[in-house]
């Protein structure tokens, strides 16, 4: 059965599921035609024996006879009639059919029953049905006596034996109708499926992942087939991103890398030469290879970040105000001529410590980067929202919506060191963390970076916090 095919089986079982309907049906109607056949026999034996002529009866016992009498040049009657005695002895009735007595037919004799009714034969071995009846001639019973009438159960016999080679012949072609009916309930039935299979043979076959399949209804099939062209696109969308952030992070590495290989070329002639460098333009080379190495470990370690599941990480209560603080500290490293002035308040969320720590280096970065000289640069926090609000030259509005991309950099910070994967690593840390990021216009100039997270102003005593709001727990 498992060799088969799911057509093949569905068609099987189709037919085994109407073979069996038919044949519990055909049984059935079989057995009822029997019980009322055999009703009406039994009827008819009774109204035979209320009809018996009492003279005949009369003739019958004055000549009693045990076997088989005629009555002229008639032959035997189809009807048996007969007297049974108390002792067991019969007395066969002119031009009928002698039946062997029964225990019944004696026990109706000596007036123990009141009548019986049963199968028996004739003298031949004919099977025939009888029925037993005390025996009145007039008015009165005879004492002793019983009146035996019986009809062949062939009456009932060969009209059962056409019904079953009717019933026999209409299961038969209920069985093939039913095959023929599963054959084509599973051929129209799995043509979605025959689809979908030739779809996913096709897509292992050529790796085309623009392939979907057509959905019609809402039935189950239906649901299988969008939940395949939900998940091919999907499919095809992470590829697609992957692709891109391989080109993306090529193109990003290849700037480096060259110009590394180029300052180290010039280091390299310089000794196959003998032709020493000055020791001005040595120390500003090797401090160009010292920037582009942190560049390049930079740019690395953003692409490990975010190769990184998008699962949801292990989360953990964190005091942010304390990661704020050291993140201020680097950030003080990276611009000592700029004027960080910082309004913390404490607050705790749930969430991973270096992540957001690295989310919050990565904002004040980039207020770093594009801060003035001697500029300033405004941060605070306070019930979940930090703020970090520098006075550079701001982002244009047309430009907003495109910040959080990766290895996106406006043109104006092109030309200025990193690798245009900061802000996404921001946004996918504060998802994570399940709050938000946003980046806008800020008055007077510059730029303004809102990071909201939900968490609380106190740390739990037992356990983490259940945040859930955006603002302080009450």
């Amino acid at each position: 059965m498992k060799k088969l095919t799911l057509r093949s089986r569905l068609t099987l079982l189709t037919a085994a599921a109407v073979a069996a309907a038919v044949a519990a049906v055909a049984l059935a109607s079989w057995f009822i035609t029997r019980d009322q056949l055999v009703r009406q026999l039994d009827s008819t034996l009774r109204a035979t024996a209320a009809s018996v002529n009492p003279r005949y009866l009369n003739d019958t016992l004055d000549n009693c006879q045990s076997t088989a009498q005629t009555s002229g040049n008639l032959p035997p009657s189809t009807v048996g009639i007969q007297i049974v005695k108390g002792d067991g002895s019969r007395c066969i009735g002119a031009g009928t059919t002698p039946v062997k007595v029964q225990a019944s037919d004696i026990e109706v004799a000596a007036g123990s029953v009141h009548s019986a009714t049963h199968d028996a034969r004739t003298d031949s071995g004919q099977a025939v049905r009888v029925s037993t009846e005390p025996l009145f001639i007039g008015p009165a019973r005879a004492s002793g006596l019983a009146l035996s009438v019986s009809r062949p159960l062939s009456e009932v016999d060969k009209p059962l034996t056409t019904l079953a080679w009717v019933l026999l012949a209409v299961a038969g072609i209920g069985v093939l109708g039913a095959t023929s009916a599963g054959l084509w309930i599973a051929r129209t039935g799995l043509r979605p499926v025959d689809e979908l299979t030739g779809t996913v043979e096709h897509i292992a076959r050529t790796e085309d992942l623009s392939v979907r399949i057509p959905v019609e209804g809402e039935d189950e099939i239906a649901r299988l087939g969008k939940s395949f062209n939900a998940m091919t696109s999907a499919l095809a969308s992470s590829r697609d991103r992957q692709q891109q952030l391989i080109a993306d992070a090529g193109h990003e590495l290849r700037t480096p890398l060259t110009s590394l290989r180029t300052n180290i070329e010039l280091l390299e002639r310089s000794e196959a030469t003998g032709r020493a460098i000055p020791p001005e333009d040595r120390r500003a080379l090797l401090a160009s290879v010292k920037a582009q190495m942190t560049e390049l470990a930079a740019l690395i370690g953003d692409l490990q970040e975010l190769s990184r599941p998008d699962a949801t990480p292990t989360l953990h209560v964190v005091p942010l105000h304390e990661v704020t603080t050291t993140a201020l500290e680097r950030a003080r490293l990276r611009g000592p001529d700029l004027t960080i002035t910082a309004d913390i308040a404490p607050w705790f969320v749930r969430g991973e410590t270096s992540a957001l720590e690295r989310a919050i280096v990565n904002l004040l970065d980039n207020a770093v980067k594009f801060s003035p000289p001697a500029g300033r640069v405004d941060v605070r926090l306070h019930d979940g929202r930090l703020t970090v609000r520098d006075h550079g030259p701001g982002i244009p509005a047309e430009e907003l919506p495109h910040v959080f991309e990766r290895f996106w950099r406006s043109p104006s910070a092109r030309s200025l060191p990193g690798s245009g994967l900061g802000l996404s690593i921001v946004a996918r840390t504060v998802q994570q963390s399940g709050g938000e990021v946003t980046l806008t216009p800020a008055q007077g100039g510059g730029t303004l970076a809102s990071l909201l997270l939900p968490g609380a102003p106190t740390a739990p005593p037992d356990g983490p916090p259940a945040f859930g709001g955006r603002g302080p727990a009450t």
